[in-house]
């Protein structure tokens, strides 16, 4: 017998600062208490004022963990201490693994407009936390998109959708969390019901109206993260013209050791990173 999700917890977003002074709303990740293993952090930054956005994130360093960045609105360019370049513009994905290292930063191309995306942070098991670090841009051309009967679409950044026996793939494969991060498109009054992966922890966001959640429905509304029980299937209802996000994986099931851009297991192997840094021993 299958199982619908319900909503059991919701995080509400919180105005912060990052970076250099870029304002952002985040869900998860605002405190430990507010992770949903495997997921870290998912950060939301949306304005059309240069100065909330225009000191970007200057170089700074990561490891243990991976970093997503999905743009819907604008121009950042990312450099790293490997000589990588990237320019991500509207609806492309960057996708990072810091692993043992990076140094890297993200500065915005732009000095008016509007700057609109997430970034999701997706932590690694602690066999694959000191792999060498790697980066994948993947343009908005190369996304793989569904319509839905519904008159809305889902365009699918990591894991796969299947609607009427046929499974739609992401370009993101290979990784051991098994991440699923979908972005929803629903009509006013619409309603959806999607196949997901029995015991991945998943989260959903609407960025965009209100939505009702589960067979059993409870309300959703924007910069709300709503935290998901398990089962097989997810029903979504847009109140409102509705955007959404649905992001989860498979859990890792390890302690969390977190000093701000370090994410390891134990509190020594933070204080190891903290010495790597500061002895430029952190990408060799």
């Amino acid at each position: 017998m299958t199982s619908n999700r319900q909503l059991r917890q919701v995080i509400p977003a919180v105005a912060t600062s990052d970076g250099a002074g870029v304002k952002i709303k985040r869900s998860l990740g605002q405190s430990a208490g507010a992770r949903l293993d495997p997921i870290l952090m998912l950060d939301e930054f949306n304005s059309e004022e240069a100065s909330d956005y225009i000191a970007g994130f200057p170089s700074h360093p990561h490891r243990g963990f991976e970093t997503v960045t999905y743009m819907l609105d604008g121009h950042m360019l990312h450099e790293d201490h490997m000589g990588n370049r990237g320019d991500l513009r509207s609806g492309d994905v960057q996708w990072m693994t810091a692993g043992r290292g990076i140094i890297h930063s993200e500065m915005p191309q732009q000095l008016e407009g509007r700057m609109r995306g997430f970034q999701l942070w997706i932590n690694l098991p602690a066999a694959e936390k000191l792999k060498p670090a790697a980066y994948r841009d993947i343009a908005a051309q190369d996304i793989p998109g569904v319509a839905l009967s519904s008159g809305g679409y889902i365009k699918v950044i990591a894991g796969s959708v299947e609607r009427a026996g046929i499974k739609t793939m992401s370009a993101i494969n290979g990784v051991s969390t098994e991440p699923l991060y979908w972005d929803i498109s629903l009509p006013a009054g619409k309603q959806e019901r999607f196949h997901v992966p029995l015991g991945h922890q998943l989260f959903v966001y609407p960025y965009q109206g209100s939505i009702w959640v589960g067979d059993e429905p409870r309300r959703l509304e924007n910069s709300q993260a709503g935290v998901l029980s398990d089962g097989e299937l997810l029903d979504i209802k847009a109140e409102s013209e509705a955007r959404l996000l649905v992001i989860g994986g498979k859990p890792i099931g390890e302690p969390i050791a977190q000093y701000g851009p370090f994410v390891m297991n134990t509190a020594d192997e933070i204080e190891q990173a903290i010495n790597d840094y500061r002895s430029g021993q952190l990408t060799a």
